[in-house]
């Protein structure tokens, strides 16, 4: 994968397409994972720039995905989204591993933002 490559992780498929969409805009490619197993199947066979994950999913929660990427890949930046409050043990640990925690709804420019920093 080139670099700039954008891992997006969520169980809602109009959300996928509407990061990727944006990514693609801002010139960055993406491949999309609808849940933490999946999703880690593809940290271990391709080389991304950042990961973006639902906070909620089935399977494998946001953060438990969260986790078992900074075990396996401490240095790949993880943007964690959701449309819910975070309750006060996901805060922590989002708080120690997340490297940034973007709630829905969010703007172009917040992911203009996400690509100065991190692509």
């Amino acid at each position: 994968m080139a670099k700039g490559t954008v891992l997006i992780v969520d169980d809602n498929p109009n959300m996928t397409a509407l990061l990727s969409e944006m990514f693609e805009l801002l010139e960055h490619s993406c491949l999309e994972a609808t849940d933490g197993t999946s999703a880690l199947k593809l940290i271990e066979k391709e080389d991304f720039s950042l990961v973006i994950t639902d906070l909620q999913m089935p399977k494998m929660s946001g953060v438990e995905l969260l986790q078992e990427i900074k075990d396996r890949r401490p240095k790949l930046p993880v943007v964690v989204i959701s449309g819910y409050n975070v309750r006060s043990s996901e805060g922590r640990v989002l708080k120690g591993l997340a490297d940034e925690f973007l709630s829905k709804p969010f703007k172009i420019a917040d992911i203009q933002s996400l690509v100065d920093k991190y692509l």
